[in-house]
């Protein structure tokens, strides 16, 4: 049984943290030179680094050679608390998770506040990482206040939560507060490039981009999908044609099909790309969706000109020398027109209870 992806390459460094800059950088400083504060609050989407930075926080305060003579921002990686709070290791008694999704009431932010008072077991800290943390209710945030206000010196709190709003005033104001933000598709793309190396899996073109538009800048998210994908797959790697189909995203052929029958005119041809969308049973408002992003892409690639592969990175050369053929027989005014029909098209075609109808009076309107 394999363990998933995003566990395998948790980072174990802030060195390793992807897309995080602006909060590693200032933690990182604060380590060094030792103005490390009580408490802080890491907030942000889903997937994106706060639990994983809590524990490498965690790990560098704990560490043998982190003292206050001499700080550090990279855990050495050899002291029992390293081990015990590294990936895959068993963990610490001076390290306490805590769900507040499940131990957000008053009973549980007194035991908390109890298991406080205690020296650690054998480290310089206490931690207590709060995940979830705007789930602890009002009464638990109260119960909590004084502590996390004034804590012993031996203690320290990390809160991490996806909706910050949520973490009572009076707790946020006692906490450092650092933005996590979803990681872009630059960064995310190298990333997963040189995981599908050291994991030896062959990738076709265009995957990826697929890959990560899936996992919505979510880093868990994405390797999630690319799990998938890769567990799908055979001793020839991932295809793009299986991805696009597992991911419910529209091929890219059936997107130039149409896009060359637009130009042409061609209202045959239109119509048979709808009867193959519905055949083979793609849902019309995600088909409407891709076909937005393809003029999107189109219309950057006719603004930008030669820069266009930059802004557009992760396309493969042989399509993006297609998209600029498709570029320039629609040209600006007809392709800002079409995004503009797309875009009322997928509007109207939220809850509608014939998306089909819709679609086919989506074609009409672009050919006219």
């Amino acid at each position: 049984m394999t363990t998933a992806l995003y566990r395998r390459y948790r980072p174990e460094t802030f060195a390793e943290v992807i897309g995080q800059d602006h909060v590693t950088a200032p933690l990182r400083q604060a380590l060094r030179t030792g103005q490390v504060n009580h408490a802080y609050l890491f907030s942000g989407p889903r997937g994106c680094g706060k639990t994983t930075s809590a524990r490498i926080l965690a790990r560098i305060l704990n560490c043998a050679q982190n003292t206050e003579a001499s700080p550090t921002d990279t855990p050495c990686g050899t002291c029992p608390s390293c081990v015990e709070l590294a990936r895959g290791g068993p963990g610490s008694l001076d390290v306490v998770e805590i769900d507040a999704a499940s131990h957000g009431g008053v009973d549980d932010a007194r035991e908390l506040r109890e298991r406080a008072t205690f020296a650690p077991a054998r480290d310089r800290f206490k931690i207590f990482i709060l995940d979830e943390a705007h789930m602890v209710s009002n009464q638990g945030f109260n119960a909590l206040l004084k502590i996390v206000e004034e804590p012993p010196p031996h203690v320290k709190f990390v809160f991490a939560t996806t909706e910050p709003d949520k973490v009572i005033g009076t707790i946020r104001s006692r906490t450092h507060h650092y933005p996590f933000r979803l990681v872009p598709p630059d960064v995310l793309l190298p990333y997963l490039e040189q995981l599908c190396e050291a994991e030896r899996v062959p990738v076709g073109g265009g995957v990826l981009p697929l890959v990560v538009r899936a996992g919505g800048g979510s880093v868990r998210d994405t390797l999630s999908v690319l799990d998938q994908l890769i567990a799908g797959s055979d001793a020839s790697g991932i295809e793009y044609g299986g991805a696009a189909a597992l991911l419910g995203y529209t091929q890219a052929s059936l997107l130039d099909d149409l896009v060359d029958a637009i130009a042409a005119g061609d209202g045959g041809a239109a119509f048979r790309v709808v009867e193959r969308v519905i055949s083979t049973g793609h849902e019309p408002r995600r088909f409407v969706e891709d076909l937005l992003e393809r003029l999107r892409d189109l219309i950057v690639i006719d603004a930008a000109g030669d820069a266009a592969g930059a802004a557009l990175r992760g396309l493969p050369e042989d399509q993006l020398a297609t998209m600029r053929v498709q570029s320039a027989r629609l040209g600006s005014a007809e392709l800002s027109r079409s995004a503009d029909l797309a875009n009322a098209a997928l509007t109207e075609m939220t809850g509608a209870t014939s998306p089909r109808l819709h679609l086919e009076l989506l074609m009409a309107r672009l050919l006219l």
